[in-house]
């Protein structure tokens, strides 16, 4: 497969836009949507209404101090509170408004995006499908924000730039009327010059702004990009704190936060050096714009054709028009930071989209996953893969009966954690299938079990954490694997994952099972931080509690095989792993277990 050529620009703003804009159309939001909206265009009609009327004032005022109309300024003046506070309502509103609708499209589109990572696993799977996309919470956490924000910003922004335009170019038009200009015996009439030249004065400076800024939208990317990097880094040394304090990995790890912000700092530079040519046509721009109004009208005074207040209308209302038309000016590095940000946004989604198992391996590669017509867990004919398709393991056929207690065994690199990915529907490369029967409920311990934030028993139910579970159940089942000495603080909230040890977290583990008495129980080196005799303690649950559960597990450590009956081994070749499955005898174990246990009530 050859990889498809990147999307462009106008591609990126269709497909985001495609997303984003379900705020207007999702049932559960579309009426809040459209109200906001509403409102938002409400006040911003009000604004500009409001500066019309200053506009207005602004000429009144003028016209009656050139006049020394005494009376004429008092009346003035009365209207002035009144257009404060119509100015001041609009304003306010519309901020409000404003920040309401930003809160709310961003609550939705997070959503989305959160929920399409979140689901399915995708926030697993993404780390084996692409290593291009980094720190996809980044770009939901701050990359959504960044696109949505000011893109309401930015959308207000122009729509109150085309009517205000509109509205005092119309002003322009009937206050400053047409200029004759000589040239030896002609005399050329222009119409509404002062409309004519803001045009033309907004177009000459908006394309300067563009021909500038035009490298800044992939500056601001590339910026982004290393900016989330570095935070990706910070966060692993943050996570593995310990593991690296305890091999004294402090100057390596200095070593490579420098270089990653280095990056950083050399993205940041080559912003400041456009950003830096920007600013000189910005300057420019605001230097030229208040003055240019004014040397254009000044003839029009000077012969007495309009009056005082008349220049200070036109100066405002081209001041107005030229602000509006320049829009794209100053605009220009918002425009370029927020394109940044929804092609990172878009990116992900696209990535997103594209981890359904049907779109991400063709036709004739797939691991079919489905129920058995029996109680046993079947694999036929499974083959797992690498994304660059080197084969791990190859043809694989097993039936596992229910209750079975399995061990996978094989030397390292052999593919047995991909094997129990795979029977977790994570692993998307292979062939075969894996059918599991129906109805019955699953639970995957690995080496290193997940605890969430939140009080201990909250923890001990998870993933159902609101269910229902009396105290007794919960004490006992502590008390069995180890951990009785925490029963007192169930409903103490602390940073468990750090508190508690290794060998603590997988006693959690075994607490879960106890708690949830799952029918299939799939084990990945769960009893790998315990010593022997407590992982004697906890693997006995599987011929007392358990002893009804199938058992999956994968384990190094010698002895394991006493407690399982059927022992599945991967044999590396060439072509991939080679399976193998035979029964393992466990009746002088039994024996010796049951004499142990004996002794111990005579001793009692």
């Amino acid at each position: 497969m050859t990889d498809a050529p990147p999307p462009s620009q106008r591609s990126r703003m269709r497909q985001f836009f495609r997303v984003a804009l379900r705020y207007w159309g999702d049932r559960e939001t579309r009426w809040r949507a459209w109200g906001l909206t509403t409102a938002v265009l409400f006040f911003v009609a009000a604004q500009i209404a409001s500066a019309v009327g200053i506009n207005k004032w602004n000429r009144l005022f003028f016209d009656a101090l050139e006049k020394r109309d005494v009376p004429g300024v008092w009346s003035a003046t009365g209207w002035l509170p009144l257009l404060v506070v119509a100015t001041a309502l609009s304003v306010s509103g519309l901020v409000v408004c404003r920040m309401l609708l930003q809160t709310r499209w961003r609550e939705n589109l997070t959503r989305r995006v959160s929920g399409w990572w979140i689901a399915d696993q995708r926030y697993y799977r993404l780390g084996f499908l692409t290593k291009k996309l980094t720190a996809p919470e980044y770009r939901i956490a701050e990359d959504v924000r960044l696109s949505i924000e000011p893109l309401v910003e930015l959308a207000i922004g122009l729509i109150s730039a085309f009517i205000t335009a509109a509205t005092f170019a119309a002003i322009l038009w009937q206050v400053a009327g047409s200029a004759e200009v000589t040239l030896g015996t002609v005399t050329v009439v222009i119409p509404s010059y002062m409309a004519v030249a803001a045009v033309l004065y907004a177009v000459i400076a908006s394309l300067a702004a563009y021909l500038t800024g035009r490298p800044l939208v992939g500056l601001v990317s590339r910026k982004n990009e290393m900016e989330a990097q570095f935070r990706a880094e910070m966060t692993r040394l943050r996570e593995n704190a310990e593991s690296i304090a305890l091999i004294r990995g402090d100057a390596d790890e200095l070593s490579t936060a420098g270089e990653n912000y280095r990056r950083v700092v050399a993205a940041w530079l080559r912003i400041v050096r456009q950003q830096g040519i920007i600013a000189l046509v910005l300057n420019t721009n605001g230097a030229l714009f208040p003055i240019v109004p004014l040397l254009l009208i000044a003839p029009k005074f000077l012969v007495g054709s309009v009056t005082l207040g008349a220049v200070v209308q036109v100066v405002a209302a081209f001041s107005a028009v030229q602000a509006a038309l320049i829009w794209f000016v100053d605009n220009f590095v918002r425009l370029a930071e927020w394109f940044a940000s929804v092609t990172r946004v878009d990116e992900l989604v696209e990535e997103l989209q594209g981890l359904d198992i049907g779109t991400i391996m063709e036709a004739d590669t797939q691991i079919e996953l489905g129920e058995s017509e029996d109680e046993a867990i079947h694999i036929e004919n499974l083959s797992l893969a690498h994304s660059n398709g080197r084969v791990v393991v190859a043809d694989a056929t097993v039936a596992i009966e229910r209750g079975a207690k399995v061990l996978i065994a094989g030397e390292s690199g052999s593919g047995k954690s991909t094997l129990i990915r795979a029977l977790a529907g994570l692993w998307p490369w292979g062939s075969g299938s894996i059918r599991v029967p129906a109805g019955q409920s699953i639970a995957f311990v690995p080496q290193k079990p997940y605890l969430p934030r939140g009080t201990l028993r909250s923890i001990l139910l998870y993933p159902a954490s609101e269910r229902p579970v009396d105290d007794e159940t919960i004490t006992g089942a502590l008390q069995r694997c180890g951990l009785g000495y925490l029963s007192r603080r169930l409903d103490e909230e602390e940073d468990w994952d750090r508190i508690l040890s290794g060998g603590e977290r997988q006693r959690i583990a075994f607490t879960r099972l106890l708690i949830q008495k799952p029918d299939i129980i799939v084990m990945d080196e769960a009893t790998s931080a315990l010593d022997e005799e407590s992982q004697e303690v906890l693997l006995g649950l599987f011929d007392n509690e358990l002893a009804d559960a199938t058992l999956i597990s994968v384990g190094h450590r010698p002895g394991l095989e006493d407690y399982h009956e059927q022992k599945i081994t991967l044999e590396r070749r060439p072509a991939g792993a080679h399976v193998t499955s035979k029964p393992i005898g466990r009746s002088l174990w039994r024996l010796f277990r049951s004499r142990r246990a004996a002794n111990e009530d005579t001793a009692d």
